[in-house]
């Protein structure tokens, strides 16, 4: 799985899924620009890559502003001379019931989850086009299965996924690849976003009855999916911990 001179965007690389992602890929040849909104733990995603195969470089980018998510874009493909990968694992679960919820959350995740997915993607495009490259979304089991409790992250995520097999359609013609990972549980800071504490204490609950996926594991989904043959194309990637029921 060989990835020299490949050029990457990992887009929310500042810690878990994408942190390991950035590591990941420069480990096998890639030049790899890691972006996200914290760049303190951009930088220890960069030192952390040090004596790799390929480099890591930070970049910091909000993709819940547009003008910020597209600019990010442009600037990792002005660093790297265009762009052969991008991922985009942007994301924040806010989950909560319907009734008593804080529609504040619900926008943010819609910002986020979906929108940033749409505007990074979108500019990207180009440069994938040109280089014949690959599209990696970071879904989630949710993007398949709704629960109670989930509601709007699961629509963000079934959002993801609508879109991403729509782009696949549009753009599998002309060369480019669209892969949509979908990990159950993984071991990230993403419970501690919950502000409801009910689904904290449920999050916490399944943590700790089953062993959850460390983001290394989603990691080398995303080499396997993105190192393969250009005539083959791995659209789908769904990965649960084995002792995961949904």
């Amino acid at each position: 799985m060989d990835m020299t001179g490949r050029r990457a965007l990992v887009v929310g690389a500042s810690s878990g899924i994408g942190a390991a992602v950035a590591r990941t890929l420069a480990d096998a040849g890639a030049r790899v620009v890691a972006a996200g909104r914290r760049l303190d733990r951009l930088e220890e995603v960069v030192a952390g890559a040090a004596g790799s195969r390929g480099s890591v470089e930070a970049l910091v980018l909000d993709v819940a502003d547009e003008t910020s998510a597209r600019a990010g874009v442009a600037e990792a493909a002005r660093r790297l001379g265009g762009l052969d990968v991008v991922v985009n694992n942007a994301g924040v679960m806010l989950s909560s019931p319907v009734q008593g919820a804080d529609p504040a959350e619900w926008e943010r995740m819609t910002r986020t989850n979906l929108l940033g997915t749409l505007h990074v993607s979108h500019a990207a495009l180009p440069h994938l086009l040109a280089s014949r490259g690959t599209l990696v979304q970071t879904s989630s089991t949710s993007g398949r299965t709704a629960s109670a409790g989930s509601g709007v992250y699961a629509a963000t995520k079934h959002g993801v996924n609508a879109f991403s097999e729509a782009l696949r359609q549009e753009v599998a013609a002309q060369g480019v690849r669209v892969v949509v990972v979908e990990p159950g549980m993984v071991d990230t800071e993403l419970a501690s976003h919950l502000t409801d504490p009910a689904m904290r204490a449920l999050a916490a609950q399944i943590a700790g009855e089953i062993r959850v996926l460390d983001p290394q594991d989603v990691a080398d989904a995303v080499l396997f999916a993105v190192s393969r043959p250009p005539h083959v194309s791995v659209n789908e990637i769904l990965l649960r911990p084995t002792a995961q029921v949904r």
